[in-house]
C-alpha cells in the first residue's frame, strides 16, 4: 500500500480537537508518511510557543519525538506577514521553508497538506515559492460554507481568499456548526472519551506534564483529562472532534461526501458564489460519524506508529 505523504498544519493548543487529529494522524502508520507538523496560533490557545507546546506534548505521549519534526508557524496572519518573504528571517519562517522544502521533494505523488487551523502558513509558502502548487493536495478544515462564520475562516481570510484565487488543489472540510452535515455532527461524549480511550497509544516511560497539569504515559489518559477540562453542548452534552475528521477522510475518502463547485470567493464576510468559474474546488461533507470514530477509536487502541 502507497503512504500518503502528509504535513499537518495545526493550532494544537486552541481547544482539543486538533490534539485527536494529531494522534489519529500519527497512529495510522499503514496510511500515512508524516514529513513533520507546523503549527501556527490563533485567536485562542496562546503564542506560537503554547501552540508548539501542545503540540511536541501530543508527539512525545506518542514517543515519537525524534522522529516527527514540528516547525513553529505564523503568529500573525497573511496580510501583516506576505510583504515580508524576501526577508532571511519572518513570522512563521521555519513552518513556511519546511512546507515549501518538502513540496519542491514531491515529483510524482502529492504532499498532502492537512490544514486544521487558520491558512496563513500554507498561504505564505505558495506566496513565497508558486512552483509548489501543483505538488500539493489542500485538505483545510474551515468555513461553514455556504454560510458564513466559523473560527478557522475568522482567523485569516485573506489567505483563504489568497489560495483560493490560485490553481492549488483546494478541499474544504465543512463544520457547520449545529447542523448535521458538517464535521460538527462527529462528536463524543466525555463518557465516550472516558470508556474508550483511557489508557490507549504507546506507554512511554518518561511521563508528559499536561496542559492542565498531571503526568501522563500514554495519549489516551491525556485525552481524557482533556476531556475532564472543558465545556460541553448539546443533548446529550458533547464535542465535536473537527479536526480528526478531516485527518478521516483523507484516510478513508468513503467517510464523507464530495461535492465539486465552482470556486466562491469570500467578500465582506459572506461567501460569493462564481458559478461562470472555470477553477474548481471540493466541498466535503455528510461526514459518517459512527464509521470515523469507530476507526479512531480502534487506530489508538490497534495503532501502527508512523516510520
Amino acid at each position: 500500500m502507497n503512504k500518503m505523504s502528509v504535513i499537518l498544519d495545526t493550532d494544537t493548543n486552541n481547544e482539543l480537537d486538533d490534539q485527536h487529529a494529531i494522534a489519529y494522524l500519527l497512529c495510522s502508520g499503514d496510511n500515512f508518511s508524516v514529513k513533520g507538523i507546523t503549527v501556527n496560533a490563533t485567536y485562542n490557545g496562546g503564542n506560537i510557543d503554547q501552540q508548539y507546546a501542545e503540540a511536541e506534548r501530543i508527539v512525545k505521549l506518542l514517543g515519537l519525538n525524534d522522529k516527527i519534526p514540528i516547525l513553529k508557524g505564523a503568529d500573525g496572519n497573511f496580510e501583516s506577514i506576505n510583504g515580508q518573504l524576501d526577508n532571511p528571517e519572518f513570522d512563521g519562517d521555519e513552518a513556511v521553508n519546511f512546507i515549501v522544502e518538502q513540496a519542491r521533494r514531491h515529483t510524482n505523488e502529492k504532499l498532502v497538506l492537512i490544514a486544521v487551523g487558520k491558512l496563513t502558513n500554507v498561504a505564505l509558502a505558495v506566496k513565497k515559492e508558486p512552483a509548489i502548487i501543483d505538488k500539493i493536495r489542500l485538505v483545510w478544515l474551515g468555513s461553514n460554507y455556504p454560510e458564513p462564520g466559523e473560527y478557522n475562516l475568522e482567523n485569516d481570510i485573506p489567505s483563504v481568499n489568497y489560495l483560493l484565487q490560485t490553481n492549488i488543489p483546494f478541499e474544504i472540510v465543512t463544520v457547520r456548526y449545529g447542523k448535521p452535515s458538517g464535521t460538527d455532527a462527529v462528536r463524543v461524549t466525555q463518557e465516550d472519551v472516558r470508556s474508550k480511550m483511557a489508557g490507549l497509544g504507546p506507554k512511554i516511560k518518561q511521563p508528559v506534564t499536561g496542559r492542565h497539569g498531571g503526568e501522563f504515559y500514554n495519549f489516551g489518559d491525556y485525552s481524557v483529562d482533556l476531556f475532564k477540562n472543558t465545556h460541553y453542548y448539546g443533548t446529550p452534552p458533547s464535542r465535536a472532534l473537527f479536526d480528526m475528521a478531516a485527518v478521516a477522510i483523507v484516510k478513508n475518502a468513503g467517510w464523507a461526501l464530495p461535492d465539486t463547485i465552482p470556486c466562491p470567493v469570500m467578500i465582506d464576510n459572506q461567501w460569493k458564489e462564481q458559478p461562470g468559474n472555470v477553477r474548481k474546488i471540493i466541498v466535503w461533507e455528510n461526514f459518517d460519524s459512527q464509521k470515523i470514530l469507530s476507526d479512531f477509536f480502534s487506530s489508538l487502541k490497534n495503532y501502527v506508529l508512523v516510520e
